[in-house]
């Protein structure tokens, strides 16, 4: 016999636990940058620029974007989080198809 003490497994759901009146972020642009270990998501607010700011961007072509939230996920967590977003993208492409949504352009 093994010295091991006996593993049970244990199945359950993990939910979020969001709190009445917890503020959502929104952003419409993410950087994605990785190491070895792990994936950073970089998710900022880019709104529309302003005609010196077009001015400045053409020169520099740069447009900064306030960050709004900086997620970083190890490598392992990667392939299911792609799978989740392409399982509720097809379900979403599936449910609203019909309301105008143009599938394609740019992802970021």
């Amino acid at each position: 016999m093994s010295d091991q003490p006996e593993r049970k497994q244990i199945n359950f759901t993990i939910v979020p636990d969001e709190q009445p009146g917890e503020p959502r972020t929104y952003a419409n642009f993410c950087s994605i940058a990785h190491t070895p270990f792990d994936f950073t998501l970089t998710f900022c607010e880019v709104m529309p620029l302003s005609e010196q700011a077009v001015r400045e961007a053409e020169q520099d072509h740069v447009v900064r974007a306030p960050v709004r939230a900086r997620v970083v996920v190890p490598v392992q967590f990667v392939p299911n989080l792609i799978a989740a977003l392409q399982d509720h993208m097809r379900v979403f492409s599936e449910t609203y198809s019909n309301v105008g949504w143009a599938k394609g352009g740019p992802i970021h």
